[in-house]
């Protein structure tokens, strides 16, 4: 704080201290002129209600003199008075270090017991996954969202189904998170053409079942296997080493609609997930891998 700010503050506050010091007292000692009956002569409702005068009731004085004293008290152990720190060498940021360092320590006791237990039990374990959700919503649920079903707007796959671009495995879902991916899709838009993106588009569309027009697939089969097909594979199921995705099932990280799987070929995808590992304790990674293995078997188990 510049020296100009703390002059300022200092002087609004002792202004303010003064006001209420002079009146307090003031008000204990200052004669009110009265009426014979008492009052000061203010009427109300047609002279059924008269204004009386009355000395400030004895609990009201204390209340007053204990608020003044700890405000007093409060600039001297606490900052507030311009820059001076207060003799407490108090502050919000020191607070925040040290709560979160208990509530780290407290996280890291309750997680040690765990750390012998596969991803497999993790996953079965509803403590386990209990803390990994709530690890979970507070990293990851801003893309993933709250039910970890995705993002196609973002790019944030969805994270209960049985299709992963890097792999389903507890340890790949793991990796996935502590080390963060990077996917890249070129885009072919100036090599294809409008025409040429539309056929590739409906070929692609076609490994999962989709009906598209036998002249466009026809086209774009050829388009495909000259610039897909190394990625992607002959059969279009991808290539999890690459994050290249399957595309023979009806799961689409940016849309499965045609002009989404248009544009996809046309502009090309980039798609970053952090890595957690720099933020996140070993163990805390763990669980949150293990909450979302829970949910994506919870869900294979219900489409059963």
């Amino acid at each position: 704080m510049s020296n100009f700010w703390s002059t300022w503050i200092i002087v609004l506050l002792m202004i303010n201290v003064v006001l209420v010091l002079f009146l307090f007292v003031w008000g204990q000692i200052v004669e009110i002129p009265t009426e014979p009956d008492g009052t000061t002569g203010h009427v109300w409702a047609h002279g059924v209600l008269r204004e009386g005068v009355r000395k400030l009731p004895w609990w009201w004085v204390v209340y007053s003199i204990v608020g003044v004293v700890g405000a007093i008290g409060y600039l001297i152990l606490f900052p507030g008075f311009g820059s001076f720190k207060g003799t407490l060498g108090w502050t919000s940021a020191g607070e925040l270090e040290r709560d979160t360092a208990a509530s780290e320590q407290r996280l890291a006791a309750t997680l040690a017991p765990l750390r012998e237990s596969s991803l497999g039990q993790l996953a079965a374990n509803s403590a386990a996954t209990s803390i990994g959700h709530r690890l979970y919503l507070d990293n990851c649920a801003a893309c993933h969202g709250d039910r970890a079903s995705g993002n196609t707007a973002l790019g944030a796959p969805d994270l209960t189904d049985a299709d992963s671009l890097h792999g389903v495995d507890p340890d790949s879902v793991l990796a996935s998170i502590r080390d963060g991916r990077i996917g890249t899709m070129p885009g072919w838009g100036a090599a294809l053409g409008v025409d040429g993106v539309n056929q590739v588009a409906a070929y692609v569309l076609g490994f999962s079942g989709v009906a598209t027009p036998a002249d466009w697939r026809a086209a774009g089969k050829a388009h495909y296997e000259t610039m897909c097909i190394a990625c992607h594979g002959a059969d279009g199921r991808g290539n999890p080493a690459l994050g290249a995705p399957d595309l023979t099932d009806k799961t689409w990280l940016y849309g499965g609609e045609f002009n989404r799987v248009a544009e996809s070929i046309r502009e090309g995808r980039t798609g970053v997930m952090p890595a957690w590992g720099e933020r996140l304790s070993t163990d805390e990674l763990r669980v949150i891998a293990a909450w979302v293995l829970a949910q994506r078997e919870k869900m294979t188990s219900e489409k059963k």
